[in-house]
């Protein structure tokens, strides 16, 4: 990844004494010297003989990010980090984390070019050095690269566009990429390199990386560009491998950004990536499962199937939901039941992701759970296999390609088959989809091999209350008419009764008799 940065972002980051980076003892001040001017920036007076000597015992302070200050920083370039001694390179490194603070407009490419290109080359040489070595990353140092990164990713989003909420296309759309993307990626690069390094003691940086600082990373999730969006999801998750204090408030934090997209906002940019790293999360946890993780599947990932936009999301969160299923098989009980009660009634495309993964959790559901939940269930799924939309009655039907499903339904076919026979009479007769009435034929004689005695007795039943049915409406239908008979026989002056519609229309020649 090193290697294609370096060819995005042009020439290396290491200056040659030759090119004009550093300079010769006849050209101008010696590096020792330069970084001893360099120290003195921002902070109180000193002598210059005394600059170079004292920059390697003393630790500059953090710079105000200000606009003279950075003018001031940029003055000269500071020398590479082969040119220094083994002895001066830490605090060479904290010079350079503090040049690499300041912020630039991107917006403007003409404005501060000097500036940018002499942070990006700076940005570059760090994340070189983070990757050489050990014993880079000491505990003096860790404040002040915490405080460049803050600096540099912490910053306000832009406003969402309003309408892609409303917009069924929204996951089409071109996102908004940020025009400071390539000096930002440098900057996550090298607190990714930091995070997973060697030399970063969790015990001495959990000071600096604490919890504001998980929360300004989730809020940054947000971002609609989805290069941030990814090396945030690998940062964050490898921040939860290694800060082991941290992890509960991790999940906590993911948790009430649930919250805020379901019962608030219902937008959010970074729901996929962070079901991502909540999928690896709970494919560690330990068996058996605490209560925590069970309410948080209740109360977080489940409810996560209410917003119209879960298309976005739904292969992420279905992994999740099916990793719990996989832990423990008594949850499937519970979790199909929370599907029930998100069951979308107008929405078909979250009907095919629904039933895709009810398949899922079924593949996973032991025989009681089956049968605790089977009959709300396979109304449901009757429902869906007599839809006029092709894809979700197409989809239901596929269920019975499952040979785990189908084993299960065997079972409880004296329960099941009754209350799946209409449907598939349904769509017998009339289904205008010949895809349909196809896999319709299919599941019927599979139901018949299975048990053809019941599969006739239930249909003849089912025939039965069909023609009870048709009997009730005929007679309604009588007793209309009859109704109808009266109503023209007795209808009074003024009035006639329309021949065909069961309504009375106002005769008469004044246009304006009828009006209220």
């Amino acid at each position: 990844m090193l290697k294609s940065m370096k060819q995005k972002f042009g020439a290396s980051a290491t200056t040659k004494r030759d090119g004009g980076t550093s300079k010769s003892k006849d050209e101008g001040p010696t590096t020792a010297s330069l970084l001893g001017a360099r120290s003195g920036i921002g902070s109180s007076a000193k002598t210059s003989g005394n600059r170079a000597a004292s920059y390697t015992r003393t630790k500059p302070p953090l710079p105000a990010l200000t606009e003279a200050n950075m003018q001031a920083h940029y003055a000269e370039p500071l020398p590479s980090f082969r040119d220094v001694s083994a002895a001066e390179k830490q605090q060479l490194l904290v010079q350079k984390l503090h040049v690499c603070a300041f912020n630039f407009d991107f917006s403007d490419p003409s404005k501060h070019a000097r500036e940018k290109e002499i942070k990006r080359q700076t940005m570059l040489e760090l994340v070189d050095y983070a990757n050489t070595g050990s014993g880079k990353f000491t505990e003096s140092v860790s404040e002040d690269i915490v405080f460049m990164i803050g600096s540099n990713l912490f910053r306000s989003l832009p406003p969402p566009r309003s309408h892609e909420q409303d917009n069924p296309d929204a996951e089409e759309e071109e996102p908004n990429l940020d025009p400071s993307w390539p000096h930002l990626q440098i900057v996550y690069e090298f607190l990714l390199r930091y995070v997973v390094s060697n030399d970063t003691d969790a015990k001495v940086a959990k000071k600096y990386i604490d919890q504001t600082f998980v929360l300004r990373l989730l809020e940054l999730f947000d971002s609609e560009d989805p290069r941030e969006r990814d090396y945030l999801k690998t940062i964050l998750h490898r921040i939860y491998g290694k800060f082991m204090v941290h992890r509960p408030f991790i999940r906590k934090a993911i948790n009430n950004v649930f919250y805020g997209f379901i019962f608030e906002t219902e937008h959010h940019n970074g729901i996929a990536e962070l079901l991502e790293i909540l999928g690896s999360i709970i494919n560690g946890f330990a068996l058996p499962l605490k209560e925590e993780h069970r309410l948080f599947l209740q109360r977080a990932l489940l409810p996560l199937h209410k917003p119209k936009c879960i298309v976005m999301y739904h292969q992420q969160l279905a992994y999740c939901v099916t990793q719990f299923v996989e832990k423990d098989s008594r949850l499937a009980e519970p979790v199909l039941r929370q599907l029930l009660k998100f069951w979308p009634l107008t929405n078909s495309q979250k009907e095919v992701l629904f039933l895709g993964e009810v398949e899922e959790i079924l593949e996973l559901t032991q025989a009681p759970e089956f049968q605790a939940v089977m009959v709300p269930l396979f109304k449901q799924l009757a429902r869906c296999l007599s839809s006029q939309h092709f894809q979700v009655a197409e989809r239901s039907l596929f269920l019975w390609n499952n040979e785990y499903i189908v084993n299960l339904v065997a079972q409880q076919r004296h329960v099941l088959l009754p209350i799946v026979l209409p449907a598939l009479e349904e769509n017998t007769a009339s289904h205008w989809n010949p895809a349909v009435h196809g896999l319709t034929m299919n599941v019927r004689k599979m139901f018949q091999e299975l048990d053809e005695q019941l599969y006739e007795d239930v249909r003849r039943k089912h025939e039965a209350e069909l023609a009870q049915r048709r009997s009730v409406l005929e007679a309604r239908d009588r007793n209309w008419a009859v109704l109808h008979k009266l109503a023209v026989q007795r209808a009074p002056k003024g009035l006639g009764v329309d021949p065909s519609l069961p309504r009375y229309l106002i005769q008469s020649s004044d246009p304006f008799s009828g009006m209220a």
